[in-house]
């Protein structure tokens, strides 16, 4: 059985189970604190020497690393990840905005605000994050103001990938209903048979 090394509040960690669900694809979890300094142990770097979750470790004994390339894997085959050729590129290209300039800015924020709490400590870091992360949603605004899903394929990895730290951009103090396109798609994808949305920071 795939083992997947992951810590559950997370959204890369949340975007590798839910594909493995939607593929079918029994695992077992491993739950692993990256904020408590889980993932810099000698043990853990031996497995992935990034020092970063999720790790997927197959039954062979293979180990996957990066969120977004599992999401590659595991889709490979299914409906979820297009043919190659320019539909494939395309869900590529959100898959590489998501790790570039979503995720460094939303997902950092979150974990400032909602598990940190280090709002005033980090003040300067929060502020870029916001401009960063206001951009990256004004980029998910415009295409999806006007079309169901990211792509044209319908969802795909395209779309778990950025739902992932989107769901709970709120967390981060991102106020959603600034994005109505954005946030008509996150109702979209919750109402997707399987899909099982993050749970919610602590309160």
């Amino acid at each position: 059985m795939i083992t997947v090394y992951g810590y559950t509040p997370s959204g890369n960690c949340w975007k590798v189970a839910t594909i493995l669900r939607l593929a079918g694809r029994p695992f077992r979890w491993v739950e692993v604190d990256s904020n408590a300094g889980e993932t810099r142990t000698p043990e853990f770097l031996a497995r992935n020497p990034v020092g970063k979750i999720p790790v997927a470790e197959l039954e062979d004994g293979t180990v996957l690393i990066e969120s977004n390339a599992m999401l590659g894997h595991f889709a490979e085959g299914t409906l979820w990840l297009p043919a190659a050729g320019l539909a494939r590129t395309r869900v590529y290209e959100w898959l590489f905005f998501e790790q570039y300039s979503h995720e460094p800015y939303i997902a950092v924020a979150r974990n400032i605000v909602s598990f940190l709490r280090q709002s005033e400590q980090q003040a300067v870091r929060l502020e870029q994050c916001r401009v960063g992360g206001e951009r990256a949603l004004d980029v998910m605004e415009r295409r999806l103001a006007g079309h169901q899903w990211l792509t044209d394929a319908g969802p795909t990895i395209a779309d778990i990938a950025l739902c992932g730290y989107t769901q709970v951009a709120d967390e981060g103090g991102f106020e959603l209903a600034r994005w109505p396109g954005v946030s008509a798609w996150l109702g979209r994808m919750r109402g997707l048979p399987d899909i099982v949305m993050l749970d919610r920071a602590p309160g």
